[in-house]
């Protein structure tokens, strides 16, 4: 009879996730990986099969919780508020190993290698997009934005400039709680 394993599997996902968000994908070793983990080589395999595999995974539950906050923030304040305030909550999150998006982060580090990870990445910024296409929506059915705009073009472009602070919020000097601020203010325009 195999033995239960003795760790949180979730747990580790969240830890293996913030250093590849911190490191990236080449920058983060399988020894770094066992080293955090305290796993040794063949319990690592057991729980995860490899480090892309972990990775995989540490994508999933970053793009999860990214939606999960964005999707909590408009049950809160409704549609606009909550795109108004997403890209504020993202620079001032100081728990984040990084500020820049891992998803983008690891579609920059690896789609000139066309590694299938930068794929996933991809498909969970469209994810994300949508996401946004569909706050854009709803804003625009409670009258908050103008309906000749099309949710799917504004999300792309919100979805940019958040990256773009995100970004910005990773240098030195770069005020980017001012420029999440500008952000915010320039939604109140549409």
């Amino acid at each position: 009879m195999p033995r239960k394993p003795n760790y949180d599997r979730d747990e580790l996902i969240e830890r293996a996730r913030d250093l590849f968000w911190q490191r990236g994908w080449t920058g983060t070793s399988l020894k770094d990986l066992e080293a955090l983990l305290q796993l040794k080589p063949g319990s690592f395999y057991a729980a995860f099969g490899s480090k892309e595999a972990l990775f995989a995974l540490a994508m999933e539950k970053y793009a999860t919780d990214g939606r999960e906050r964005l999707k909590a923030l408009a049950e809160k304040h409704g549609p606009i508020k909550a795109l108004q305030r997403f890209p504020e909550l993202v620079v001032q999150n100081d728990g984040a190993p990084a500020k820049a998006c891992m998803l983008s982060k690891t579609l920059l580090e690896l789609h000139a290698h066309s590694h299938p990870l930068a794929h996933e990445a991809n498909l969970h910024l469209l994810k994300m997009e949508a996401h946004f296409a569909e706050l854009f929506q709803q804003a625009q059915s409670a009258g908050d934005i103008d309906v000749s705009r099309d949710p799917k073009v504004l999300a792309r472009r919100y979805q940019s400039d958040l990256l773009g602070l995100r970004v910005s919020a990773e240098r030195e000097g770069v005020d980017a709680k001012a420029i999440a601020a500008e952000i915010a203010n320039g939604l109140i325009r549409l």
